[in-house]
């Protein structure tokens, strides 16, 4: 009787071990320092964000909200003006594109860098944060200066992103949005 009894202790204590090992250690739940303790305001911030559910809910599937780099005008055009550089790091999340060093057959000697960080998704100048940098080499790679430079790229830049991303947005607000209430289904 004995026997069983540890061997039941043990196997629980196996359980729970590997439970927490699947954990990292810690327990399941929220940080009380990053959630408010009145639960109104948590229930009203979950729904906020989607994470609440209803009991009339539970049998249906869910989907997110997407949002695609493809559906955001400003991300388009830069790539687009862009793409003739070779690209060191796109992250659409973090809203920033880096390109890697370009230089021309012209001046091998001189190359250029550009970053774009995105500020707001919204079609305005102050949407986007332009740096471009200059490397200079003498003799090699090692004997290098580097610059951040050049105030008439930047602004010619953003001009012509600004100029595309208006041209999409135009485009996208002409093709017609095919929905239930406005679509016709004798119609096919």
């Amino acid at each position: 009787m004995s026997k069983m009894k540890n061997l039941k202790i043990l196997s629980i204590v196996t359980i729970l071990s590997f439970i927490l090992i699947g954990c990292n250690g810690k327990l399941p739940g929220g940080d009380a320092r990053k959630h408010s303790p009145d639960p109104a305001e948590r229930v009203k911030k979950n729904l906020e964000e989607g994470r609440g559910f209803k009991i009339m809910d539970l049998g249906k599937n869910k989907g997110g909200v997407f949002e695609f780099a493809s559906s955001n005008e400003l991300w388009r055009a830069s790539l687009d003006i862009i793409d003739f550089m070779p690209l060191t790091s796109v992250n659409y999340s973090g809203g920033i594109i880096i390109t890697d060093w370009y230089s021309n057959e012209q001046n091998s000697n001189e190359s250029i860098k550009i970053t774009i960080r995105f500020l707001t998704n919204e079609i305005r100048s102050d949407a986007l944060n332009i740096k471009v940098f200059t490397r200079r080499c003498e003799k090699s790679l090692i004997d290098c200066k580097y610059l951040k430079t050049n105030d008439v790229l930047v602004s010619e830049l953003k001009k012509e992103i600004l100029k595309k991303a208006t041209i999409y947005k135009k485009q996208n607000l002409k093709k017609p949005k095919n929905n239930m209430w406005t679509s016709n289904p004798e119609a096919k």
